[in-house]
């Protein structure tokens, strides 16, 4: 029933700890599939009750990742664009909290006939039709299962793989197990017994992997391997090492040594499409050859967790590889930032103000962009980033004093930034704005935005109708773009549909540069981003 088009599925899940690297073993198998010649597709199923990640605290859950068509989503999709180079959807995404809606609004429907709606089958079924969705007719579907094996959560997720390959079939179905092998210091060895354990708890309820993905810090050699083989019921050559590598983007290098790509692919009865791993050696020799260093400051208020901004880390990584350097991030609390510590920015190479919620650190930010616009550092502002330049300007140079975004202060009397069902002029009178054209409170996904020709976007992106994705409230005031009028702070990309301010940038100055969207969705290893690659260019111009 469930064979359409034949798309075989490969089936990661994770044991002993979580945040082991499933995300990132996944996309690199992808990789090389679609590197032969495959059509690939990737997904992750979620055991939390939360719809999606959109309302999850970054610590908790590191960043939220947003697709293409708006989907808020788990971090570890935007590896899946950055190692695969493949769009994710919607369907990319699926959590526990999303099924059981499916479920129950099918139910009060009435879909069920008055049958007892139950775990199974009832959510199996509806995760297994998730599936199907998501692999999107690909030749081969990456399915990554997040969570532990042994988690309560992640038992209905478990079982509807369980059925999925057994109705499949060994040939078109195959399951990988990553798990940790600790090493422990004082004996000098490393332990097999969490993987025996682990291998157990996932045999036990049905599924026995025909693949492990062995994590350490060292790689493990044949004596490990055999004893793992032994007490796992997985035969020797099946047993795989993911050791700790320097840079994520060598592990495609390393699994495809391993021949971890072959494995499967006779495993499955695949044809033999040659391999490729060209892109990726060659960009492991452009790392090696970066032999300068660039000093970036972000300045946000998640700053102990880098997790929280885990595709901007990339973005900035992958522009400094384009411009063969070295960039060294300094992660800065803006509460830090005041006016007897702003100095201490003067040893920066460069600026960037992430987005983010809340008014925490406010201030802090605004004198950040401030030092930059007046020392002639590069500034990059993304998202809040970019409304934070836009008060700090017309603050000090154009003079609104009291200038501010709503989200910070719902009655100032110049509410520069601000929801658009609030936008008021400076005399405080409510302008009324037809609301047919804005959509929700929250705009999320790709948008098309026009550049001017005369700007420095233009200049980076060669182009004058560009696409990026969004998720933000807040928007700068088009009531108050008058009082621009003249000044070097121009507004140089504003959005197709709507006509609202999306890039904004200061002439005369290195590079000054805030847009309302967030490019680091979009960036990836091989290409980098062109916001990007041009702040970090300028960022080394500066210091040289």
């Amino acid at each position: 029933t469930h064979l359409v088009g034949m798309t075989r599925y490969v089936f990661i899940t994770g044991g002993v700890v979580s945040s082991l690297g499933k995300g990132i073993a996944s996309a690199s198998l992808a990789s090389l599939f679609k590197l032969r010649g495959f059509n690939v597709s990737l997904q992750k199923l979620d055991p939390y009750i939360n719809l999606d990640p959109g309302t999850m605290s970054p610590i908790q859950h590191g960043e939220v990742f947003v697709t293409r068509d708006g989907a808020e989503t788990d971090l570890d999709l935007g590896h899946y664009e950055r190692f695969v180079d493949i769009e994710m959807s919607q369907d990319s995404n699926v959590t526990a909290g999303r099924v059981y809606s499916n479920v129950i609004n099918k139910e009060r429907k009435g879909d069920y006939l008055g049958s007892t709606v139950q775990v199974v089958p009832h959510i199996t079924d509806e995760i297994k039709k998730l599936i199907i969705i998501g692999a999107k007719k690909s030749d081969i579907a990456f399915v990554e299962v997040g969570g532990t094996v042994g988690d309560i959560e992640s038992l209905p997720f478990l079982e509807s793989i369980r059925q999925f390959g057994l109705e499949l079939g060994s040939k078109n179905s195959l399951f990988i197990h990553l798990t940790l092998l600790p090493y422990i210091a004082v004996t000098k060895e490393i332990k097999t017994k969490p993987t025996q354990h682990s291998v157990k708890e996932l045999r036990s309820i049905g599924i026995q992997p025909d693949i492990l993905l062995c994590r350490s810090s060292n790689f493990i050699d044949e004596s490990i391997r055999k004893k793992i083989a032994l007490f796992t019921n997985v035969s020797k050559d099946a047993v795989f090492s993911a050791e700790d590598a320097t840079s994520i983007y060598d592990i495609p290098i390393m699994l495809r040594n391993q021949k971890m790509d072959d494995f499967i692919i006779k495993k499955m009865n695949f044809k033999k499409n040659k391999s490729n791993i060209k892109p990726w050696t060659e960009y492991k020799q452009k790392v090696s050859k970066c032999r300068q260093n660039v000093k970036i400051a972000m300045i946000g208020k998640y700053v102990d967790l880098e997790d929280s901004y885990k595709s901007l880390n990339e973005a900035l990584y992958h522009a400094g590889i384009i411009n063969m350097l070295k960039v060294d991030i300094d992660y800065i609390d803006s509460e830090s930032i005041k006016k007897s510590t702003i100095k201490s920015l003067g040893m920066m190479d460069g600026i960037l103000v992430p987005g983010g919620f809340g008014n925490r650190g406010i201030e802090g930010k605004i004198l950040a962009a401030e030092y930059a616009r007046e020392n002639g550092i590069p500034y990059f502002g993304i998202c809040l980033g970019m409304q934070i330049s836009v008060i700090e300007y017309a603050r000090n140079v154009i003079n609104l004093k009291r200038a501010n975004s709503t989200e910070f202060n719902i009655k100032t009397s110049n509410p520069v930034i601000a929801l658009v069902d609030e936008w008021r002029d400076s005399k405080g009178k409510k302008i009324i704005v037809d609301k047919s054209n804005y959509g929700g409170t929250m705009r999320l996904g790709a948008q098309k935005c026009n550049i001017h020709k005369n700007s420095l976007a233009y200049k980076m992106y060669r182009k004058s109708s560009i696409d990026e994705r969004h998720r933000h409230r807040y928007e700068v005031n088009s009531n108050f773009v008058k009082f621009f009028k003249g000044s070097d702070l121009i507004f140089s990309g504003k959005s197709a549909r709507e006509g609202l301010m999306e890039i904004v940038e200061i002439k005369n100055h290195p590079w000054y540069l805030g847009c309302q969207f967030h490019p680091e969705f979009t960036s990836s290893p091989l290409r980098g981003h062109p916001l990007f690659n041009g702040f970090i260019e300028a960022s080394f111009r500066g210091k040289i």
